[in-house]
């Protein structure tokens, strides 16, 4: 490994793989093998891993489990088990599971925002306000998403400054961390850099979401890094897409993150070969092979 200068000493990689990962997959999994799968990512080092959903099943049926998979899991000491919540009702069900740390989304179109939350953009907060008040009020830490960020399927490319307006109004609700989404995949390293630069809240409270439909995903991911953040949105075996945006693919694999960041000298606390043995093993439940380019070249299976 190569230690260069500009970058962080240790990346927090923010597992999305049991939540966004497989609420996109064809194949809906027992609640079982969600439960080993979480288990597995645990054993593996990742401290932070995105659970379940608490949306509607109609909306998302992969995830109607939700439940039943918190009351199976045993969370471990020092271990983030986020879930996302996205209206009262769903914020309800995560505080009678005991949740600690949730996770509401947002959307920076107005497309978006109609076809995701049957909301405007303005009208999102409405909703986004009561859920972040009451769950900081129960000693709940609320993480923020804003997806659509570098652009829309069927808006085009989304201006900058509309970005930053709809975090900074979502970090100003109380959310601890805001998670920058590249919904559809379309980021560039100059555009991811220019973005994080336009925050005048610094680099400190953003993480980074990449989709790699245009193989850019460890590029944006780099450049972020040098912009200063330190914060990674990741799915194992890099599965998952977006089920409102059909032109969005996979999630930047965990896998792939993980070779870069150990090249590059940055800790993770994760144990890659673990990791991709977990992956191999969810790709034969889900019916296909993985995604991720780490995973196909270090594989023991043909």
């Amino acid at each position: 490994m190569h230690r260069i200068d500009g970058l962080p000493d240790h990346v927090t990689i923010y597992e999305v793989g049991p939540r966004d990962g497989l609420q996109n997959e064809a194949a809906i999994l027992p609640v079982d093998v969600k439960a080993e799968f979480v288990e597995r990512l645990v054993d593996a080092g990742l401290t932070t891993i995105e659970t379940t959903s608490f949306v509607h099943p109609t909306w998302v049926p992969q995830l109607a489990d939700a439940s039943d998979l918190l009351t199976r899991l045993e969370r471990r000491p020092g271990i983030r088990y986020p879930v996302l919540v996205p209206n009262e009702r769903g914020l309800d069900r995560a505080l009678e599971h005991g949740v600690t740390e949730i996770a509401i989304f947002g959307s920076a179109t107005e497309t978006f925002a109609q076809r995701n939350l049957n909301r405007t953009v303005d009208s999102q907060f409405e909703m986004f306000a009561p859920v972040v008040s009451r769950a900081l009020e129960s000693g709940v830490r609320v993480r923020a998403y804003v997806s659509m960020c570098f652009g829309d399927p069927w808006e085009g490319p989304v201006p900058i400054a509309r970005v930053v307006e709809v975090g900074m109004r979502l970090l100003d609700l109380g959310c601890f961390e805001l998670s920058l989404g590249d919904t559809i995949g379309v980021g560039t390293p100059g555009h991811a850099r220019a973005l994080i630069e336009s925050f005048p809240c610094g680099p400190g409270p953003l993480a980074v979401h990449f989709h790699d439909t245009y193989g850019q995903a460890l590029a944006n991911t780099l450049e972020a890094l040098r912009c200063g953040v330190t914060v990674v949105d990741a799915a194992a075996g890099g599965i998952g897409g977006c089920p409102y945006a059909e032109s969005a693919t996979g999630n930047l694999a965990t896998e792939d993150l993980v070779w870069m960041l150990h090249g590059l000298g940055i800790e993770t606390g994760v144990d890659l070969g673990s990791l991709v043995d977990t992956s191999s093993w969810l790709a034969r439940r889900l019916g296909r092979p993985s995604p991720s380019s780490v995973v196909r070249a270090l594989s023991k299976e043909p």
